[in-house]
């Protein structure tokens, strides 16, 4: 029965590695067009077509997901109830740490569904306040009927604005890119440092020869210096004689 538990759950573990990298691509493709399209319509007129594709394939990706994590929640309390039965598996080491494996595997993929969906619902309602914006700038532009020298320079602050706000956003993306590499550098680091300080202090003999190494590359300075501070007082004293 275990066995059986566990191998569904790792294919629904598959299932939601693939479908998560399918539903983030199929975000930034919003995210894309969404920019692109600005200027030419708002993202509200797509919405409120009845033929709106991408809009109809996100909610579709986001319901196949939340039934997968929901499926591999289940599977997981099941396991967890066939190991606490009396009389059942017995707690070995290796089954209890494959199923902690698995609730962090869904830990991990709720977090970043939770996350690309959080990000998503920002974006769409960014672009729908500033759709509406742009909305209400047409309308009271065919309302009055002219196009005059303000209501221009009004839209290209408003271009302006997204402008800055695109740039704002991919500098952030950069400086958390940047720091998340930093500190995987910083914990390799830290690991390498931890492994020689062990090797060291495991063989004392290494750490002798090293010692002895560093006094004596200390000693050959200190002779190197004499010697040269001494020629050069001599030439010093033969040059002014």
């Amino acid at each position: 029965m275990i066995f059986y538990l566990r191998k569904q759950a790792r294919q629904l573990e598959n299932e939601l590695d693939l479908k998560l990298v399918s539903f983030s691509k199929l975000c930034t493709s919003y995210s894309g067009s969404s920019s692109s399209s600005q200027g030419h319509r708002t993202r509200d007129s797509r919405s409120d077509s009845l033929g709106s594709s991408h809009d109809n394939m996100l909610v579709a990706m986001t319901a196949e997901l939340e039934q997968l994590l929901t499926n591999l929640t289940g599977v997981n309390e099941k396991m967890v109830e066939y190991i606490n039965i009396p009389g059942g598996v017995s707690h070995n080491a290796a089954l209890m740490h494959t199923l902690q494996r698995h609730r962090d595997i869904l830990q991990d993929y709720s977090h970043e569904f939770h996350k690309t969906k959080s990000n998503f619902l920002s974006l769409r309602e960014r672009e729908d306040l500033l759709g509406s914006v742009h909305r209400d700038i047409e309308s009271y532009k065919s309302s009055t009927g002219v196009n005059n020298r303000k209501t221009e320079l009004f839209l290209k602050e408003h271009e302006h604005l997204r402008n800055s706000d695109r740039l704002i956003d991919n500098a952030i993306s950069i400086a958390m890119a940047t720091k998340e590499n930093i500190t995987f550098q910083r914990g390799m680091l830290k690991s390498i440092q931890t492994r020689v300080t062990t090797l060291a202090n495991r063989f004392p003999a290494i750490n002798s020869l090293i010692q002895k190494i560093n006094l004596r590359k200390r000693r050959d300075s200190l002779l190197l210096g004499g010697v040269i501070g001494v020629c050069t007082i001599l030439l010093l004293l033969y040059t002014f004689h």
